[in-house]
């Protein structure tokens, strides 16, 4: 038995999305319409964590802090993927526990490469 696709069974999708982007033009056009229109001088500087903005915005600042910020998402996200396993360890049995140590000698393999390559590295 062959399951055929048609562009007809899109049409929920295709309408849940549609409702969402409605509710969202809607919104923001209704209280943009009828929300209060005040502009002071306070309201119209800059403003940044309560503190004076000095200086420009536009200053280089280091790709480490950002390289540092990716690597530590990219852990992260992996680490959870382990939380899954966790719960279903008796399940998985000895074939869940080998492809849990794989996953983790690649991600220990990906550290050894950020370290050699000396990506945390501040200097």
């Amino acid at each position: 038995m062959e399951l055929h696709s048609t562009p007809l069974n899109y049409l929920p999708i295709i309408i849940q999305m549609l409702v969402a982007l409605g509710f969202v033009v809607t919104t923001m056009f209704v209280t943009h319409k009828i929300g209060p229109k005040r502009k002071t001088k306070d309201k119209l500087t800059p403003f940044e964590s309560g503190i004076e903005v000095v200086g420009n915005a536009r200053t280089p600042i280091s790709i480490k802090y950002f390289l540092v910020a990716i690597l530590f998402v990219l852990f992260d996200v992996e680490v959870i993927f382990m939380y899954p396993w966790a719960v279903n360890f008796k399940e998985m049995g000895a074939k869940g526990m080998i492809e849990m140590f794989i996953f983790m000698a690649t991600l220990l393999l990906g550290f050894i490469y950020v370290i050699k390559k000396k990506a945390l590295d501040w200097d």
